[in-house]
């Protein structure tokens, strides 16, 4: 490993990128100068990379603790594919495997080790580690140290101990999901010294956010699924019988779903998780027994079946989703049986403290989902982040709320109630409202109270929708402890005398899920689509004889940027935001092949779909054919061909320019188009009185327009 690298090299030869994102080199700067870190960044902000550059800049061995084997395993085959010595250390290994990365270690060749908290604290394991020049310890998914946390792990407490074996050595400590308390909470038990606490932004402009109520949920899954075909996704569901009804339905609708959760054999788990993974199965239904350290990049949606317990459950799943940068849906049934299914959960909690703060997090998560402004700013305001400006990408954005006053809706409601002596639920309320005469209702004689009957013009699901309004806006209240029975609540007096309105929202209002066509693509959208399909192909095969899931080759933003530019060759193919040396000298050149295969065969059904005539025109060029000769196989006018090779020397393509113009010509051309305002071909051609050539004039305005570009462009 070469010592004389600075992070910024290390990121771009052996990660392919050229710039940090925001707050990596911060974090990076902390790390190598010995301080200890708590780093916060939102899933796929690239936490990783905050602990694996600094493994390469120093001198000795870097330990990440991670709970899982899964995402051992995930995280150093994506090291290999980039050329970094790594390894893992668990009970799926072998013990002649175990030997050698203990030889290697020992000799100074393995910059990463992957271990459990378990075997990190394993004395046998600590003596062995004293042998060693240990740089760093990266703990990952940090969050999981706090009993307040979402995820706790014990196993994870004894972690303190570190400091006590390695007082010298610093520590970072990496969480997509902490508030406050959580925070302090990582500190104190890690007992980290004078550290450095970096919180990223936790904004993730490019989930797209939508709650639906959760009211014929198939349906609008199926919806949703036919308008983004073959994308793959994470249903999340409160129990296990839910995820495996929603994926045997998903299933014989023609989709390959599978569900996954705690309560299946593990080697059953593995092979879901696996097929997943390698994109063999499009999707997973899953309780959040799934999805921890899971790196797939390529995850277009997250969907969340039944409401989460709390918003760091809710962020930290939807994270899942987009980890690549791409655009990535996210969609949240709601509905109040979720609430009360999770009260019913939080009754067995050992102490009423722990009680009040589960509740209080499910409050706001509640919150979350019924607000009718910018979700965006609620998620950003739990996490004590300001939203500058709405974010013009949720539901309520995409089509804002038209509220009607729901007043005399609401009098209806608390008469009812209060007739009801506040001793029933929502369903036997609207029951009431809507004059049921289910038998509950008649032996009870409910049927005899004033109000009954009072809303028979609403169907129970708008009734429903409007009470948990109510609820929300403390009109109405729900006494947990009474079988969540509908009480008055605090503005209550005031709507009943008149002296507070009370606004609703249509349910028909709510946002549709994305079901309208697709708006026509140009024919280039289509190549680049085509071209992606393609190159998606190769990865596909790539990834299975490597074994390896097919974003440890690259993830989907790369290919993008790759059918997006088509480069021909190394340098351009290093030019890719991605792709690094050792990934190249693996994989680029059959991608390049690829690249240049789909210039010459049609790309879409029936060949309707060409692949890129400049790209055609170039594969020409470098056999060796004049313009001429190209003009003519492919039936083309020499003035197109030229105008092909003058777009591809702009930008920056292999073409040999130097075969049509001298560079004294050029310098001759460039004088009069750097003193004159953009004159066309024609107009130069005139000028210079026919001594130059078209295709030697459209070659010296691509040059000099290539040079004259600020950087970046293109």
């Amino acid at each position: 490993m070469p010592a004389t690298l600075t992070p910024a090299q290390i990121l771009k030869q052996f990660f392919g990128y050229d710039r940090f994102r925001p707050l990596q080199a911060e974090a990076i700067e902390a790390i190598v100068s010995g301080r200890d870190v708590l780093l916060l960044m939102p899933t796929g902000g690239g936490k990783s990379v905050c602990y694996q550059v600094p493994a390469l800049v120093l001198p000795g061995l870097t330990v990440v603790v991670s709970p899982l084997i899964a995402l051992m395993k995930d995280q150093v085959d994506a090291l290999h594919s980039n050329g970094i010595p790594a390894a893992y250390i668990n009970s799926s290994l072998a013990a002649a495997d175990r030997s050698q990365v203990d030889q290697l270690c020992r000799e100074g060749k393995m910059k990463l080790l992957y271990v459990s908290p378990e075997k990190l604290l394993s004395p046998s394991f600590l003596q062995w580690l004293h042998g060693l020049e240990i740089s760093l310890f990266a703990i990952d998914e940090a969050h999981c140290i706090s009993a307040w946390g979402h995820d706790f792990r014990a196993e994870y407490t004894q972690l303190k101990a570190i400091k006590e074996y390695f007082p010298a050595v610093p520590i970072v400590a990496l969480t997509a999901t902490a508030d406050k308390l959580i925070r302090k909470d990582i500190l104190d038990q890690l007992e980290l010294r004078d550290p450095a606490v970096l919180v990223s932004s936790f904004d993730r402009p490019n989930l797209s956010l939508t709650v639906r109520p959760g009211r014929a949920r198939l349906n609008q899954i199926l919806d949703f699924l036919a308008a983004h075909p073959g994308e793959p996704g994470i249903i999340y569901c409160l129990s296990r019988s839910t995820t495996e009804e929603v994926a045997d339905k998903l299933y014989r609708n023609g989709y390959k779903a599978s569900c996954y959760h705690a309560g299946l054999p593990a080697a059953d788990r593995a092979v879901t998780q696996e097929a997943f993974l390698r994109d063999d199965i499009q999707i997973i239904c899953a309780t959040i027994a799934f999805g921890m350290g899971i790196d797939k990049s390529n995850v277009r949606w997250v969907m969340h079946y039944n409401l989460p317990k709390n918003l760091e459950s809710y962020y930290q799943e939807i994270g899942r989703a987009g980890r690549d940068g791409l655009p990535a849906q996210t969609l949240l049934f709601y509905s109040f049986r979720d609430v009360m299914n999770w009260r019913d959960m939080f009754a067995g909690q050992p102490s009423p403290e722990r009680l009040e703060l589960q509740i209080a997090r499910l409050e706001r998560m509640q919150q979350y989902a019924e607000a009718h402004l910018c979700r965006r700013r609620i998620l950003l305001n739990y996490f004590s982040e300001e939203a500058g400006a709405d974010c013009g990408n949720c539901d309520v954005c995409r089509q804002p709320r038209t509220r009607f006053d729901g007043t005399l809706l609401a009098q209806k409601a608390l008469s009812a109630a209060i007739r009801l002596k506040e001793s029933v639920n929502m369903g036997t309320l609207i029951d009431v409202l809507r004059g049921s005469r289910s038998r509950e209702i008649l032996e009870r004689g409910y049927d005899q109270i004033k109000t009954y009957g009072a809303g028979a013009d609403l169907k129970a699901d708008e009734w429903r929708e409007y009470l948990s309004q109510m609820v929300n806006t403390g009109v109405l209240d729900v006494a947990y402890h009474q079988k969540y029975a509908i009480h008055k609540g605090v503005l209550a007096a005031r709507v009943l005398n008149g002296a507070q309105p009370v606004w609703l929202v249509k349910p028909e209002n709510q946002p549709k899920p994305e079901t309208k066509p697709a708006a026509r693509k140009s024919k280039r959208e289509l190549v680049k689509e085509a071209l992606l399909d393609r190159l998606k192909a190769v990865r596909k095969r790539i990834a299975d004889t490597y074994n390896v899931p097919p974003y440890i080759i690259f993830n989907d933003s790369t290919l993008l940027e790759m059918a997006r530019a088509k480069p021909a060759d190394r340098a351009a193919m290093l030019a890719v935001e991605g792709v690094s040396a050792h990934k190249f000298d693996q994989f680029g050149e059959t991608f390049l092949a690829e690249i240049r295969q789909f210039a010459r065969k049609p790309a879409g059904p029936g060949g309707t779909v060409k692949g890129s005539t400049y790209l055609h025109t170039l594969a020409l060029h470098e056999k060796g054919c004049s313009p001429e000769e190209m003009a003519r196989q492919r039936d083309l006018s020499l003035n197109t061909i030229q105008a092909h090779l003058a777009w591809l020397v702009e930008h920056g393509y292999p073409v040999q320019w130097q075969t049509y113009l001298h560079p004294v010509e050029l310098q001759t051309i460039t004088a009069v188009l750097a003193r004159a305002e953009a004159p066309s071909a024609k107009a130069l051609f005139d000028y210079f009185e026919g001594k130059y050539s078209y295709l030697q004039i459209k070659l010296a305005q691509a040059l000099y327009n290539r040079n004259a570009a600020p950087e970046g462009d293109g």
